[in-house]
Parts: C-alpha cells; structure tokens; sequence
C-alpha cells in the first residue's frame, strides 16, 4: 500500500469520526434540551402533523404568533398573564420551531425548502379549529407579523382584527447577512448546523439575545425562561434559517393583496428597531392598508412586547375595540 492511500483512508476514518463526533454530541444536546424544556401545551395531530398549543383566559380569542428563532414560550415570560383576564389566548409554535413540527415537504437534513407564511398560517388556521377559535384578533411578532398577514389574507371574513407589532412586512434593501445564507443552504443545513447545535457556545446565545433586545437590555432570566437552546436544535435550526432566508419573496407576493385586509389593524413598532426597521415595513405598511393605526415607540427596539409591553396590550385592547369584540 502506498503512502499517498494511506494517508487517505487515515483521513477518511478521521473524517468519519469527526461527524460521528459531531452528531453524537449534538444528539446529546437535544436531548438536554428536550428533557429541560417540555411542551407547555397540548400536541394537536393536524393532518399527521404535530403542533404545540396553549389556552389559556377566557374572552375573546387571542391568536399569538411568536417571531423567528423563538417558541410560545417568548409570550409566557409576563404578557400573557396581562390578557388571560380579558381574554381567550391561543398560543402557537410555528412550524418546525418549539414543538410544532414542521411540514412534511420540508424536512431533512439536506432539504433547503422552507414553509412559507401562507402554509404556516394554514396549518396554525386548522390547529385553531381543532380548539374552537371563532373570529380571532391575531397577533404577530417580527416574522410572526408575516404569518399575521397571511392568516388575514387567508380568512378575511373570519379574522376579527390584526396587531403587528415589529412585524416584517414589506420588501426590504440588502440581503439578511451571511449568516442565514450559509445556514439556509443545502450544504449549511446538512453539514454546518450539526456543528452549531454540537458546540455553539452559550455564550454566543447571550450575545444573540443583548442584540435583538437592544438597545434596551433583555429581561433578567428571558433565555433560560424561554428555552433559547430549544432554536439551536438541528430541525429547528435548519426550519428558521431556510424560513428566514426564503421570506422575501412571499413578501412580495403578498404586498398586492394588503387592500384586502379591511379589518382594523393595529400596528405598534418601536423607531430603534434595527432588526426590522420601522421605516422599511411599518411607515410603508400604512400606505397599504384600509383601517390601520401605527403605534411609535421612540427609541425601542425589536422587542415592545417585553420592553414596552402596554403599548402592545394597549393596541390589542384598541384592535379588539374597534372589531366590535367589547
């Protein structure tokens, strides 16, 4: 046997023990994970899919509908117990994120489709059957917005009012950073994540957290409540980033259709947000809507359900309002 074949199959058992290594390790951390962080809800089968659910409060139904790398779990740190006095609230994870699985036709390892907001929102729609919603006002946080809209645009007659706050909503300039372009590739979802969710270290969630909550700092105990390690699952993961990177052009297909949201919305958005600036989707949102009110937070960021949390519980107030819910 020559050297050069040698050093080959040296290198090709390395290799081998290296992603054994890798999804060994990761396992492990998704077993941790599970263990710390269980379902808060109930597990509905909808169509053989499995989404996470939560209902809590009696009123009118509340639907929330969390943002991108989170669960449900982001609303029970402290607004939820707000509203359980005046309202039915319907929690959700989204698909793919908490313990929602995502769909079918979007799974694998080395599988870069993502599902849409319109699929999400029908899939969140039939879970709300299952519970008996009728007529909701829907909330939607960040990419949650996203899903928001779609909901509407999906069930204009049965969608009692929106509240978007932080929401995306509209074309925006750039790309999202290399980041989730790497992450939401074939090659980054099979071979990077894995890695990611093996050794990312806690550290970098920390700092993740400080700057979406910024420039307001995040509350006292927020990632350990919510599960933040939860996203950093492989499946998880690989259902955010190929999501978030795929996102634009449902956006753009959408943005035609916002005349036909003639339910009140209400729009609370903070002028700090650098993560989905408030001049981008909510100024230019306004433009597009029938019956839309705009909520400014001078200088708050991404995060006003946390941070500024009753402007947020005054809209949803204002939204059920003006739907003739009260």
């Amino acid at each position: 046997m020559t050297l050069g074949r040698k050093m080959l199959i040296i290198f090709a058992l390395v290799l081998v023990g290296f992603v054994a290594l890798v999804q060994w390790r990761a396992h492990q951390r998704e077993v941790s994970v599970n263990a710390a962080y269980p379902p808060i809800g109930q597990l509905l089968d909808v169509d053989g899919v499995t989404v996470h659910a939560k209902v809590q409060g009696s009123g009118p139904d509340l639907v929330l509908i969390h943002g991108a790398s989170g669960n449900m779990r982001d609303f029970t740190l402290d607004i939820v117990d707000k509203l359980t006095s005046r309202y039915r609230v319907i929690l959700f994870d989204r698909p793919g994120l908490g313990w929602t699985d995502d769909l079918p036709q979007h799974r694998g390892a080395w599988n870069n489709s993502a599902a849409s907001p319109q699929e999400q929102a029908a899939l969140l729609q039939k879970a709300a059957d299952q519970l008996g919603v009728t007529n909701p006002v829907v909330l939607g946080h960040s990419y949650g917005g996203a899903v928001a809209l779609a909901w509407g645009l999906a069930r204009p007659d049965q969608t009692s009012a929106i509240v978007l706050v932080s929401a995306v909503s509209e074309v925006w300039p750039g790309d999202l950073g290399w980041q989730y372009q790497l992450t939401g590739s074939t090659l980054g979802s099979g071979i990077l994540i894995p890695m990611i969710t093996a050794f990312l270290p806690e550290k970098f969630v920390e700092t993740s957290i400080a700057s979406i909550f910024a420039p307001q700092p995040a509350p006292e105990g927020y990632s350990s409540h919510i599960g933040s390690d939860l996203a950093l699952r492989r499946a998880s993961m690989r259902a955010n980033a190929q999501q978030v990177n795929s996102l634009l052009p449902h956006i753009k297909r959408m943005i035609p259709h916002y005349d036909r949201l003639t339910m009140p919305v209400e729009v609370v958005h903070g002028s700090a947000d650098t993560i989905v600036p408030m001049t981008i989707h909510a100024q230019v949102l306004m433009t597009q809507l029938p019956d839309a009110n705009l909520t400014t937070l001078p200088g708050i960021g991404h995060m006003p359900q946390h941070v500024a949390s009753d402007a947020v519980l005054d809209a949803i107030d204002r939204a059920t309002l003006r739907a003739g819910l009260r």
